[in-house]
């Protein structure tokens, strides 16, 4: 098996996929969240320090690009390859509203001939290999043949499918029938992506697709971030583990973040998907989220640890 980690905007950024590497062992993958061309044709401050190779060093990383632009892709993919980049990933699958609204990520997905005449300057002008994240439609699943045809007419590295249309946004069970369907026509390898919350979830997946082998967690590895050690060895999370994760992200955000305000908002974040995975966690969650100094932080998560177990289960 092939064990992917999602591009998940502000939060999977590369201080996180160090940490996740270092501590839980090393996905196959890391995908880095998008990069989106500007007018300039430079990079932002956060794309460049998350596609320096100093920064992915020990890992598979694979830069995502947003746009629904030619020119735009291919300037950006040479930039990449000059890194030292191989493989980039074209994003079909963002469904947040104003991300859609500009004919990008799954908004893109409504306008199949634009989309079809973009893969083919894309792929006539880009040397890199390119992968695709995608969602199956924008308004219907009906919409997935048609895409399903056009991802088919090209040299794609790799479909990863997250099988719900845009306006489900994370709502819904995802929709497995269409996902079969890609299984059963598509000749490009597959990965699939959605709700693998756990080993379990994992597992269910796995024996509905025995033809597949490639796996991408997204929200799953926040929630569990031993995940995918858990999948490939059998060990579960356990809190000394996890207490060197979160120290070292904890400390690594105190290094790179202005000022303690920007660090307790991304570890905040993190904690709203994490803290469940202790019993009893509610009054320590509550500490954290109204924690707004790191000392009264740090207290709370060190009552956490010591406080209560882990008891890691789906949502």
């Amino acid at each position: 098996m092939r064990l992917y980690t999602a591009p998940l905007e502000g939060i999977t950024g590369h201080v996180f996929r160090t940490a996740l590497n270092e501590c839980f062992g090393p996905a196959d993958k890391y995908f880095i969240p998008f990069i989106k061309p500007n007018q300039r044709g430079h990079f932002s401050s956060r794309e460049k320090e998350d596609i320096l190779p100093e920064h992915n060093r020990g890992m598979y990383a694979v830069p995502q690009i947003l746009t629904n632009s030619v020119d735009d892709f291919v300037r950006t993919a040479e930039k990449l390859q000059s890194y030292g980049y191989r493989e980039i990933n074209l994003n079909l699958g963002c469904p947040s509203g104003t991300v859609v609204s500009k004919g990008r990520g799954s908004g893109f997905l409504a306008f199949p001939d634009e989309l079809d005449r973009f893969l083919d300057g894309v792929f006539a002008q880009t040397e890199a290999e390119i992968s695709i994240k995608t969602r199956i439609g924008k308004d219907s699943p009906e919409e997935f043949g048609r895409l399903l045809e056009i991802y088919g007419k090209y040299p794609v590295k790799e479909l990863i499918i997250h099988p719900r249309i845009q306006k489900d946004q994370y709502k819904y069970s995802p929709r497995w029938e269409v996902f079969r369907e890609a299984c059963q026509k598509s000749r490009i390898p597959l990965c699939y992506n959605g709700d693998l919350f756990s080993a379990e979830a994992y597992r269910r997946a796995a024996a509905a697709f025995p033809e597949v082998d490639t796996w991408m967690f997204g929200r799953g590895l926040l929630m569990n971030p031993g995940l995918c050690r858990e999948i490939r060895q059998g060990i579960g999370l356990d809190k000394e583990t996890l207490r060197r994760f979160h120290d070292k992200l904890y400390g690594d955000y105190q290094g790179v973040l202005p000022g303690a305000k920007t660090v307790l908002f991304k570890m905040k974040e993190l904690w709203s998907f994490l803290a469940p995975a202790f019993t009893d966690c509610h009054k320590y969650a509550k500490r954290i989220k109204k924690a707004e100094k790191l000392p009264v932080y740090e207290a709370a998560v060190n009552d956490l640890f010591a406080e209560q177990s882990l008891e890691v289960h789906e949502p």
